[in-house]
């Protein structure tokens, strides 16, 4: 896994595992996911609420062992507020 990419597993509506992965690009993040392992990585189009937490938290991991930049993080709550307003991010 590259230095600008976090990945996660969670299930979908169906109740089946889904693999998502999240790639830095630029000043946004483009989001990632497949089925299966050998499958591949299609576009996310809209990524959930879920997955934007998943990502808020990934970053907060890698930024506390200085893999990534501190102001990332602040840099993705905003990104958060702005798509999901009212949404409590601690």
């Amino acid at each position: 896994m590259a230095r600008g990419e976090i990945e996660w597993k969670r299930r979908d509506e169906d109740g089946e595992k889904v693999q998502v992965r999240a790639v830095k690009s630029g000043d946004g993040w483009i989001f990632y996911h497949r089925s299966r392992r050998f499958d591949r990585w299609e576009v996310l189009d809209t990524p959930s609420e879920d997955d934007w937490l998943a990502l808020l938290d990934g970053v907060r991991r890698r930024a506390a062992r200085r893999l990534i930049r501190p102001e990332e993080e602040s840099r993705l709550i905003g990104v958060i507020r702005r798509r999901f307003p009212g949404l409590d991010l601690k």
